[in-house]
């Protein structure tokens, strides 16, 4: 099976042989180093004249980025750790986001902005966030999320040559070891796949009863939505499904409208901070949807600096006792009951 890092590293090297537009750029990037966690390793090597080391200066590569693309550049920003991407934040928001609807359309700006995100390897408060939500109402601005339950090489890949807009693509330090689609091997799982750029998923367990429970979630905690609702199922005879989004900004409602109005509830999973989130986000919109006809609970980080310490950073972020727990409070909960909020 090929590994997450693989799928990206081979995905940019597609790129790059597809389009003499496309350059690579960020902080040690080129070999021997490859970058922080190797999803650029060999690509100097290969093309040394269209891979670019930076300096350390977040907001002064994500510039540079946005001028390339304005002059028909296909460039591919690597931001080393999300949590400075904050940096950066002038020249994606005022600038990247707004050139095409400023301009009347004449100046587009394809630029692919990759950022390993997420925590859970005690590496402390400044490089273990989930920052993407503080992005995420920048009009103009894709995010996107790689996961390992579907092969983000070819999502790569079309951000960088078929979108002529600018993309966060945001990846979860954890996933970049794993392999892609093991944890739905064995026929355990029914998957259906809607959208063709970004797809989503929505899985279920085989041949168990209709669900009760919609989980929606992305990147690394779409696993650990995945393993709870098989444990819901072994442990509690709780059935639920996973809706595991890709595009994450500009939010589309289906599958996920689709599962609840067949579920009647919902549960959302992410790791950054609950408060504005990313969860928030999809329980209103489904609120719009459908009307208050089902409850719903979010599970995300607690609203507290990520600890170095590993037994606290557990604490902090969620883990999946803390889905399965609010799963069981929600299948407990009379069908018509208020919205609650739960931090994992």
């Amino acid at each position: 099976m090929t590994t997450v890092v693989a799928s990206l590293n081979q995905a940019l090297r597609r790129s790059l042989a597809s389009s003499l537009e496309v350059m690579v750029l960020g902080e040690d990037v080129l070999d021997p180093y490859g970058g922080a966690f190797k999803v650029t390793q060999g690509l100097s090597s290969a093309y040394p004249q269209r891979v670019l080391t930076t300096p350390v200066s977040e907001a002064g590569i994500v510039g540079l980025g946005v001028g390339m693309a304005l002059r028909g550049l296909r460039p591919v920003v690597e931001i080393m750790f999300g949590d400075f991407l904050m940096l950066a934040g002038d020249a994606l928001v005022n600038h990247a986001a707004k050139f095409r609807w400023v301009s009347n359309d004449r100046a587009r700006v394809p630029l692919v902005v990759r950022t390993p995100m997420g925590g859970r390897r005690g590496y402390g408060p400044t490089h273990s966030q989930s920052l993407e939500k503080h992005l995420m109402g920048a009009a103009g601005l894709r995010t996107v999320a790689a996961s390992a339950l579907l092969d983000p090489g070819p999502m790569l890949e079309a951000a960088i040559l078929s979108d002529d807009d600018p993309t966060l693509f945001v990846e979860h330090k954890l996933l970049y070891a794993q392999e892609i689609g093991a944890s739905l091997d064995g026929g355990d799982y029914l998957v259906e796949s809607a959208g063709e750029r970004y797809p989503s998923l929505t899985v279920r367990l085989a041949g168990a009863p209709a669900p009760r429970l919609t989980v929606a979630s992305y990147g690394y905690t779409a696993g650990l939505a995945l393993e709870a609702i098989r444990r819901l199922a072994y442990e509690h005879e709780v059935f639920a499904e996973l809706v595991a989004f890709t595009q994450l900004i500009p939010l589309r409602l289906e599958p996920l409208a689709q599962s609840v109005r067949q579920t009647r509830a919902l549960l959302t999973l992410e790791e950054g901070s609950g408060v504005l989130g990313w969860g928030s986000e999809v329980v209103s919109a489904m609120l719009e949807e459908l009307g208050p006809v089902f409850p719903a609970r979010r599970v995300s980080a607690r609203p507290l600096p990520i600890p170095a310490s590993l037994p606290l950073e557990q604490a902090v972020l969620p883990q999946v006792d803390d889905l399965m727990r609010a799963a069981l409070s929600l299948n407990e909960q009379d069908r018509g009951g208020p919205t609650r909020h739960s931090n994992g």
